[in-house]
């Protein structure tokens, strides 16, 4: 038996349309927390790839061929992860009837593959090239002077990653912790994107500068290698923790803890919960509820209309709850025979 009043469909109805107004407002959002972030990766790797490309042309460094791939992959990157963010923002569908939250995570994923295809196979691919046959550098100063323009801009790029991420990481966090545990890819993305262009621009400018003093291009060739292989590391990383995304995480232990307070009271006790995000600012909260023996439909619908109230002000991403009441194991069996579940 399940029991549910119009009353309450329709609030909740109207609830649910002001959330989807909302998506992705969360603190850790994309397209949102993370959009200014995004912006400015975009903005300093356009810039970034046209300088290198100009310095390869002249001075024939691969180095510079791999480090302008790079730049240019990342600018695509950008792009897929503000895609991404939009898309997502679309309502719920009778196909789709929990919405496309997790576009965020398949567009994040994407660039991941990109990043490893475009970037890193083909810097390790052009490096083993000048590695078979090297060349001596013609004007490596441009490069140079490129390679340091470039450390430059992508440090403000990564400074604004930084204090995009320290306004929603936990303080006992590292950056790390932050990467694996993250609810929202679009952040993580671009701090290791950041990071990794950063150490590579620093490779970059050895192998170019040691190319430069010795008259030797093996280090080109060494340098470029060593570029493809962060790149490669990196897009492993951010696979697998996109891929971990995909299937379906848990809300966060904190999150968890704040849901079973707010459900539970002198009337309701968690006998089990489940929960998983269908996005990085939704997530689905399923749970088993012990209510009392001598509990009406009506009594059991009230209490969870109040424990729904409850947990959308402890932990405003929940969205979508059902609650199931049950006795505890071992009790008589229930008088009322109600089976109560809700929907956001």
């Amino acid at each position: 038996m399940t029991t549910e009043s119009t009353e309450s469909t329709g609030r909740h109805r109207d609830e649910a349309a002001e959330q989807g107004g909302n998506h992705g407002a969360g603190p850790e959002g994309g397209g949102h927390g993370g959009t200014k972030a995004i912006i400015a990766a975009l903005l300093a790797n356009i810039g970034i790839a046209i300088s290198k490309f100009v310095a390869f042309l002249v001075t024939g460094a691969s180095s510079m061929l791999a480090e302008a791939i790079h730049s240019l992959a990342d600018s695509g990157n950008q792009v897929l992860l503000l895609v991404g963010g939009r898309r997502a923002k679309r309502g719920a569908t009778p196909q789709h009837p929990f919405g496309y939250g997790r576009d965020r995570y398949i567009y994040a994923f994407i660039v991941s593959i990109v990043l490893f295809s475009v970037g890193g196979l083909f810097a390790i691919y052009e490096g083993v090239h000048k590695l078979q046959n090297p060349e001596e550098l013609t004007s490596p100063f441009w490069a140079i002077g490129v390679l340091v323009v470039a450390i430059v801009l992508e440090g403000y790029s990564l400074r604004t990653a930084i204090k995009e991420t320290d306004a929603v990481k936990s303080p006992d966090d590292s950056y790390w912790q932050f990467i694996r545990h993250a609810r929202s890819p679009e952040l993580p993305v671009v701090l290791l994107e950041d990071t990794g262009a950063e150490v590579g621009l620093v490779l970059a400018l050895l192998g170019v500068g040691l190319s430069a003093i010795t008259g030797n291009g093996v280090y080109d060739g060494l340098g470029t290698v060593a570029i493809g292989v962060l790149l490669v590391l990196i897009a492993v990383i951010l696979a697998t923790e996109t891929k971990s995304l995909l299937l379906g995480e848990s809300a966060t232990p904190e999150d968890q803890r704040k849901i079973v307070a707010a459900l539970e009271n002198e009337d309701i006790s968690v006998i089990h919960m489940k929960t998983m995000h269908l996005g990085p600012d939704e997530v689905l909260v399923a749970a088993k509820i012990a209510v009392q023996r001598g509990d009406t439909a009506a009594d059991i619908a009230a209490d969870i209309d109040a424990a729904e109230q409850r947990i959308r002000a402890a932990v405003p991403i929940a969205r979508v709850i059902y609650l199931e009441p049950d006795l505890r194991r071992g009790a008589a069996p229930s008088t009322s025979g109600a089976h109560v579940t809700h929907e956001v």
